[in-house]
């Protein structure tokens, strides 16, 4: 897989996460009602400290075994069962619309801070991703250009959480119903195909090896 490659499949499997309805998201709207841009600014900056953080960890356990086929196998099935289920899941929750609105008072930034920490590190279906799908990209990317590699993935993804987060929360502060909208379920649910088809890609790659 060359650069290109890579950065477009990294950009393609991390999109689905960084737009999936989860709690974070669902937070980042709630108080984007009151704080606009600034609470999405705020929750991303909480989430990439405790995600790269994770990342590195990740990535450091696993430069040591990178060549190892059984570790190649072993991540790249787990990696493609969770890349189907987190689709399928993806999928079937698209057209849910669950927004908290009882947040009525303006929040401080350390506050913000604290809630975007927690809604990220307490999230098991976040640490679940990359134990299971992020962990076959860290794998790739240390193939591809070791703890660079991993920088260059990282930086390919990270993005799209500053733009969603923060420009979703203005959007809430001028009154846009981004979860009624009509083109949001239909980009989840797309992006929940495209985990299906990276999935099964995943397998047949790991499955050639054994």
């Amino acid at each position: 897989m060359d650069v290109l490659q890579f950065i477009i499949t990294v950009i393609l499997v991390t999109a689905s996460g960084a737009l999936a309805p989860g709690p974070l998201f669902f937070a980042n709207i709630s108080y984007g009602t009151k704080t606009g841009a600034k609470s999405g600014l705020i929750f991303s900056i909480a989430h990439t400290i405790i995600e790269l953080t994770l990342v590195m960890f990740l990535a450091m356990g696993l430069l040591t075994v990178s060549n190892e086929p059984v570790v190649k196998i072993t991540i790249g099935i787990t990696g493609g069962i969770a890349l189907i289920t987190f689709g399928v899941i993806q999928i079937k929750n698209s057209f849910k619309k669950e927004v908290d609105n009882r947040m009525h008072k303006k929040p401080s930034h350390k506050h913000l801070f604290i809630m975007g920490s927690m809604l990220t590190g307490l999230n098991p279906y976040f640490i679940l991703w990359w134990l299971t799908v992020g962990s076959q990209l860290i794998l790739m990317a240390l193939e591809l250009a070791a703890f660079l590699g991993v920088l260059l993935m990282y930086l390919c993804h990270v993005w799209m959480d500053y733009l969603w987060l923060t420009g979703t929360a203005y959007f809430a502060k001028k009154g846009s119903n981004i979860i009624g909208s009509k083109s949001y379920p239909v980009t989840v649910a797309v992006f929940g195909v495209i985990l299906i088809y990276f999935g099964l890609s995943f397998l047949t790659d790991a499955l050639k090896l054994i």
